[in-house]
């Protein structure tokens, strides 16, 4: 392959115009010479720049309402053509074919039309088919012909340009190609997941997802495995769209948490009540809602003090500066909220290893999606557990009903378990979590992990008794056996929810019959592996 070519001929054809003059202006003063469609072309004109309309070129003018314009030999064959083959050479010759160097394409804006919820026409609409026939065709043949796709990357070829004399080198191309053959299957990848769901077709023949880089990491969960941060582009509120606005970069594992602890406080809604949750390695150590969000977060702090230290703490209300002093006492990696005032920002920036990141709003956690995760040899994809109950849709199963405090504490710690760890055992007092079990092989070894840790945290505080005496327990799938449910119950436990379903089911509401306790099934799992 030649090494640098000199780009003297540009085709423009772009959705998102951003930066699209300073890019044109750039490449007149290198000589080049400009063609371009419909808005494109009357942008650069109306600019004073002179342009050359792909339908004088072509010789047939753009129609079906623009769907037809750029598909035609003499622009294929000018991006495809292969300058140093003497039979290409001769075909432009014959049929008045001049080279393309450099194509500049952003496709129609498909994904923010789908994210604007527009409806299946308008979206149809918004796929664009010559954009990416001709990425393809220039990619192919980036032996000669430069590819742009992203508003990024106008700055970097211009740069080329001066730094080469109007040319451009092989291997600053190649990246090109690469970039824009991503862009081509990232499209199509968002154009077939929404026609999927369109059409209500939840296990299509093929899948494919894309996502475009926010950030790459300094390495993994681990030193030795290389990373990167992807956005899908959806817009979601979270970790992928929030302002951070001090601290260090965040590492891949504190992505991970973030999302974990901020996807859990969005369970509960901000006009309620203040709520919340301490994250550490994806699981809670601790949730809570309070009066204020100072009150929220101590109890939250108070539930595995230990276990908080370099934890994530994620809010469902504006971080304020009395919270923030609380959390400034210990070391927090990173702090998550919709929003945060200037005293809060204020005690911050003392933290300068904190993260602080605030976000427009909270996720919709009854939202749909899919969740996707790498096996060997394929993807795992699922919708996404959005699963929600409310008290109508509980079951009483016991001989005595939960009290409304019990009733109250119950649902909230339902909650909670959905984004525990399997087997999830979750002990709650108060609108606050007083003891965790995450991820054990045994649903029984959680229930004790989690009285444990009560008990551990009622020397800390100095109680006289551990705080899960008088509490209510959750459980994400149900007890097989009573030995799991006495187990709480001789904790302190007062009432348990739990999905039901066991073919042991009568024994266990036996079990917590004689041992007075309160049980609802919701009939719905929230295993979260």
């Amino acid at each position: 392959m030649t090494n640098f070519v000199p780009v003297r001929r540009a085709l423009i054809s772009v959705s998102d115009k951003s930066g699209l003059l300073d890019l044109a202006r750039g490449l007149v003063a290198h000589g080049v010479e400009l063609l371009s469609t419909g808005g494109s072309a009357a942008m650069l004109r109306d600019a004073g720049l002179t342009v050359t309309d792909v339908a004088d070129v072509t010789g047939f003018p753009e129609m079906m309402d623009g769907r037809v314009k750029t598909l035609h030999p003499v622009v294929h064959g000018g991006l495809l053509a292969l300058r140093d083959n003497p039979e290409h050479l001769a075909s432009m010759q014959a049929h008045d074919i001049r080279p393309i160097d450099l194509l500049v394409v952003n496709l129609y804006p498909f994904e923010e039309t789908v994210a604007k919820g527009a409806d299946y026409d308008t979206c149809i609409e918004n796929i664009d088919i010559g954009g990416p026939a001709m990425i393809r065709a220039a990619a192919k043949n980036h032996a000669f012909v430069n590819v742009v796709v992203d508003v990024d990357d106008y700055e970097p070829l211009l740069a080329e340009l001066e730094a080469n004399k109007g040319e451009t080198g092989l291997a600053f191309r190649k990246a090109l190609a690469q970039t824009a053959y991503a862009r081509t299957a990232a499209y199509d990848a968002a154009v077939s997941n929404w026609m999927a769901t369109a059409i209500n077709e939840n296990a299509p023949r093929y899948r494919a997802f894309a996502g475009k880089l926010a950030q790459t990491l300094r390495y993994g969960e681990n030193p030795h495995q290389s990373a990167a941060f992807y956005s899908d582009g959806s817009n979601r509120a979270g970790v992928a769209t929030a302002k951070q606005w001090q601290g260090k970069e965040l590492s891949y594992n504190n992505i991970n948490d973030t999302d974990a602890a901020f996807e859990l406080v969005a369970e509960f809604d901000p006009s309620a009540s203040p709520a919340c949750a301490i994250i550490k390695h994806a699981n809670p150590c601790g949730v809570a809602l309070g009066i204020t969000l100072a009150e929220a977060y101590q109890a939250a702090f108070d539930c595995d003090r230990t276990s908080a230290f370099g934890g994530i703490v994620a809010f469902n209300q504006p971080l304020d500066g009395p919270t923030a002093r609380l959390i400034s006492e210990i070391f927090t990696e990173v702090v998550i909220a919709p929003g945060a005032d200037e005293d809060a920002r204020e005690i911050f920036a003392a933290k300068k290893n904190l993260r602080l990141l605030t976000t427009d709003s909270l996720p919709d956690p009854k939202s749909s999606g899919l969740t996707v995760r790498q096996v060997s040899g394929g993807l795992l994809v699922q919708d996404k557990d959005n699963g929600f109950i409310d008290a109508a849709d509980l079951k009483v199963v016991t001989k005595r009903a939960p009290t409304a405090a019990e009733l109250a504490d119950l649902l909230f710690a339902w909650k909670v378990a959905k984004h525990v760890k399997s087997n999830a055992i979750v002990y709650a007092k108060g609108g606050a979590t007083v003891g965790v079990g995450a991820g054990q092989m045994s649903r029984v070894d959680s229930t004790r992990i989690a009285a444990r840790k009560s008990a551990d945290m009622a020397e800390v505080l100095g109680l006289p008794e551990p705080t899960v005496k008088g509490s209510v327990v959750a459980s994400d799938a149900f007890f097989p056996f009573p030995d799991g449910l006495l187990t709480a119950a001789e904790a302190g436990a007062t009432a348990v929810i739990q999905p039901g379903g066991s073919m042991r089911d009568a024994d266990v509401i036996e079990a917590a019959d004689k041992a007075g306790l309160a049980m609802i099934f919701t009939n719905m799992r929230h295993f979260r592996h």
